[in-house]
């Protein structure tokens, strides 16, 4: 099997710290354990790591997006009219959405994986992956793009400014707090800086196939645009959001530049609520799952396995997000 590589990329990731305390220790989905002293991360993964002199370099030049993101955060939080959890002015949500999705042209819509009656992914089939990232990062966004692309299904564990649980696993897991992060359970890496993480999914999934055009190097033009666009959605935890995780599974189906779908997944990292994105973009061999669990091919589609609750409005989901995982009662 073969490993990533190690280009440095320029640009490539997020890093806004937090100095928000841990409330309650994260509960994996299966390669974290949580002891009594808090929280343990499985030993079997290795951190991709790049030379001394590579590692230099890509942390001087991560200073810059780093330190625009951070003065983003409390401007673009003041310009996003406030608590999220208040009805909101749904013209204005699709509209700002659908701009979005235009301005990142038609990345993360299609998958490119050839697609046939007979290489149908069947519902029981172990997710490998694990994503740390956050909504409004445009450099999460760039390895969402590509996992809609390889028609990959992926864990998302959101880590919003003011984590109270998934940034703790981060530090722990790879030394800094830092995103993208992602995990492979299959081949044992785990691994920073959004351009490698693209590179190394395409060499593991992308069966010789390449990032379509412009993918790597766009996100330093556009990438931005959804993140000022939507105001800083999905940027912040929400201050009354349950400090513990859901009970049982929540699933997203969902592709990367569906405007629809963004708006949910953006209350899904303000909630700091993990769930598994299905990625089902055009052409996609998992389109057949959507199908049979919801009839129809449009998405989002939400499934919150512990109560039962689903729905592909996403006007529901987000009323729903918000009424179940609050400490206060709206």
């Amino acid at each position: 099997m073969a490993f990533c590589s190690n280009s440095v990329v320029h640009y490539s990731s997020c890093c806004i710290t937090s100095n928000t305390a841990t409330r309650s220790s994260f509960v994996p989905v299966s390669s974290f354990k949580c002891g009594s002293n808090g929280i343990r991360v499985s030993s079997k993964f290795r951190i991709v790591a790049k030379s001394n002199s590579d590692a230099q370099v890509t942390q001087e030049q991560s200073t810059t997006p780093s330190s625009v993101l951070s003065f983003l955060c409390p401007l673009l939080k003041l310009l996003s009219g406030g608590d999220p959890s208040r009805p909101r002015n749904a013209t204005l949500e699709l509209a700002t959405s659908s701009i979005a999705s235009m301005s990142r042209f038609a990345w993360g819509t299609k998958s490119i994986a050839e697609s046939s009656p007979n290489n149908e992914i069947p519902s029981n089939l172990p997710i490998n992956l694990q994503l740390f990232e956050f909504e409004a990062c445009p450099f999460c966004r760039r390895v969402r793009e590509a996992l809609t692309e390889l028609d990959l299904s992926v864990e998302v564990y959101p880590c919003p400014k003011g984590s109270v649980r998934h940034r703790e696993v981060v530090r722990r897991t790879g030394g800094k707090e830092q995103f993208p992060f992602l995990i492979d359970k299959k081949s044992g890496i785990s691994i920073y800086e959004s351009g490698d993480i693209v590179e190394c999914l395409f060499e593991q999934y992308g069966e010789g196939r390449s990032p379509s055009f412009g993918l790597l190097e766009s996100t330093v033009f556009t990438g931005w645009m959804p993140t000022i666009l939507r105001a800083g959605r999905g940027m912040t935890l929400w201050e009354h959001s349950t400090p513990d995780p859901p009970p049982g599974k929540l699933e997203l189906f969902s592709y990367e530049n569906n405007p629809n779908a963004r708006i949910v997944r953006e209350a899904l990292c303000e909630l700091e609520l993990p769930y598994i994105l299905q990625n089902v973009g055009e052409g996609s061999h998992r389109m057949k799952l959507l199908l049979d669990a919801y009839g129809s091919k449009e998405v989002p589609y939400f499934i919150d396995h512990s109560t039962g609750f689903q729905s592909g409005d996403y006007k529901v989901i987000l009323s729903y997000l918000f009424d179940t995982y609050s400490t206060v009662i709206l």
